[in-house]
């Protein structure tokens, strides 16, 4: 029986380990184009008919997995699977490239309109888990949204610990998430992984804020429809031009407030993710004399399924062996 779930974690997989032979070597394009290679061949073999609609951009600056490009080995065919698909072949290219922990890759799928179209800009954002849910609004103050993390977490919010990117544009949330009494975890690079982190139990993330980017927020929705965590975001518009562009795209409101449902409001989601470095949610790639071993969380929402998969893809000769750990 045809599992995309599956499918889908044999293409991050796949992603994962090309990336991973450049990490350290201080080369992100490198390391963005090996993965985003591997992704589309791999998507290639699998009996779909896809579209990208979250991709590396538009047709014109990205050769491969570009948005509107179709993928998939049944692309076109009358009665195919069709399958609306958003990547991130590699979150984290400069994490890669310096060895840093975090860089993962990145693939959801669903049915046709099940991702919102998001354009390539920022986006404000708040993450929380399950036990947040429905607690938190992006226009109250930071302070309002953590008393109110804390009362449903029952703990105190200096106990808090909120993953913000380090970047120049957030130095008043950082000031205002400390003026609270929580703590703060800075990042380089991958709100995404943080996103995810935040809604899984005992990865000592308890909220995601700031702003990132648009396509990582509609994957990070993906992903906390499989996990009933919650995600606000709202497109940032940098001018005119791409205020035109958002209302091209169908996005009349660009003032609005997107939920979790609205960003992927698909039924038929799949959403799955591979380490490349270690990080706090999964384990990077590790090569040894027999093979590769990969570690990844690839999640439905119907059925409601999370799956924590440690893979080894093993050499194909005769003395070949596989070890416990």
């Amino acid at each position: 029986m045809f599992d995309l779930s599956l499918e889908v974690l044999r293409v991050v997989e796949d992603s994962a380990i090309a990336s991973a032979r450049t990490m350290g070597m201080g080369d992100a394009k490198t390391a963005d184009h090996a993965a985003v290679e591997s992704m589309r061949q791999c998507l290639d073999t699998i009996a779909i008919d896809g579209t990208i609609v979250i991709g590396e951009g538009e047709r014109d600056e990205a050769p491969m997995l570009f948005i509107g490009e179709k993928v998939g080995a049944s692309k076109d065919q009358p009665g195919a699977l069709s399958v609306d698909i958003a990547v991130d072949p590699l979150e984290g290219t400069n994490l890669c490239a310096t060895g840093a922990g975090g860089a993962i890759t990145v693939l959801a799928a669903s049915e046709r309109g099940g991702l919102l179209h998001a354009p390539d800009c920022y986006m404000e954002k708040i993450v929380v888990g399950p036990a947040a849910k429905g607690a938190v609004d992006l226009e109250a103050p930071v302070k309002h949204n953590l008393k109110a993390i804390a009362r449903r977490l029952q703990r105190g919010v200096d106990d808090l610990v909120v993953v913000v990117l380090d970047r120049p544009r957030h130095q008043q949330l950082m000031a205002d998430i400390r003026e609270a009494g929580a703590r703060i975890r800075l990042i380089g690079d991958g709100d995404l992984s943080a996103g995810i982190a935040a809604a899984v139990s005992g990865t000592g993330v308890h909220a995601v804020m700031g702003s990132g980017g648009a396509p990582e927020g509609v994957l990070t929705a993906a992903a906390l429809r499989c996990l009933n965590g919650e995600i606000q975001g709202r497109l940032v518009v940098k001018d005119d031009a791409q205020k035109e562009r958002m209302q091209a795209m169908g996005i009349r409101d660009t003032a609005k407030i997107y939920t979790t449902g609205e960003l992927a409001p698909g039924r038929s989601i799949v959403f799955a993710a591979c380490g490349v470095t270690d990080g706090n949610l999964l384990k990077g790639v590790r090569f040894f004399g027999d093979g590769t071993r990969t570690q990844s969380i690839v999640m439905t929402h119907t059925p409601a399924r999370v799956r924590f998969i440690d893979t080894v893809h093993l050499e194909n000769k005769p003395d070949v062996k596989v070890r416990f750990r």
